[in-house]
């Protein structure tokens, strides 16, 4: 058996026994982290991170950015309070809190979306994209992945150049808000990451989304493990 294997042996042995702990199942998302990081923290990052990052993506970049330990768990609860006031500004938002980052998505039902075949931003979008570029200013001490993602309508180039100036627009706008445009990263990925089932209407109104990575920068991640050392 080669490492490969016997690292990912090790992590489902690891989740096994995380998942069956009454204590982790009624724990938070900031509990959660510091355990899991300490358990498996090493693994995480290498296996899974690696092979999502490979795809260039959100969640990738959330996953592959793991610090783990007592300062993770410190990161988690600052992306606690972020994700709670990305929920609470912009409730069309899907939030989900993983690891010790954030994964944000915005579709044509809820938040930032774009008119058919188009990529400039419509009024609502901006709106909640202002809400969204005031959070991050809050929490100045995380970079933010950016990415643009189409159905599988359409031949394969055109979808590819679609979210690419779909992402970019966004990524533009919180620029154009105050955001550093050293903290953001943009990807394009068009039809390539399916979150749903392209052969329904509803399916391809989600794949019809802007994805957002929200992690820890360097700053934030020193500062997590010299508050651990005092």
């Amino acid at each position: 058996m080669n490492k490969t294997l016997k690292k990912i042996g090790a992590t489902i042995m690891v989740f096994a026994m995380l998942t069956s702990c009454e204590a982790v199942k009624n724990s938070n998302n900031t509990q959660r982290g510091a355990v899991i990081g300490t358990a498996a923290g090493a693994v995480l990052g290498g296996i899974i991170g690696n092979n999502v990052k490979k795809k260039n993506s959100a969640l990738g970049a959330v996953i592959g950015g793991v610090v783990g330990g007592v300062a993770g768990g410190v990161i988690g609860k600052q992306m606690d309070k972020q994700a709670q006031k990305i929920e609470s500004e912009i409730p069309g938002a899907e939030v989900t809190r993983v690891g010790e980052g954030i994964d944000v998505v915005f579709d044509e039902n809820s938040g930032v979306y774009f008119a058919t075949n188009k990529y400039d931003l419509n009024a609502k979008s901006k709106a909640n994209l202002d809400k969204l570029a005031g959070i991050f200013k809050e929490y100045p001490d995380t970079n933010i992945v950016v990415e643009g993602h189409t159905d599988s309508t359409g031949n394969d180039s055109y979808n590819m150049t679609l979210s690419k100036n779909r992402a970019n627009a966004v990524t533009n706008y919180l620029v154009s808000k105050g955001i550093s445009k050293g903290r953001l990263t943009t990807y394009a990925h068009g039809e390539t990451l399916p979150k749903y089932d392209n052969s329904t209407p509803e399916g391809r109104a989600k794949n019809r989304r802007v994805e957002l990575g929200i992690v820890a920068n360097e700053k934030m991640k020193q500062d997590a493990q010299n508050q651990v050392k005092q």
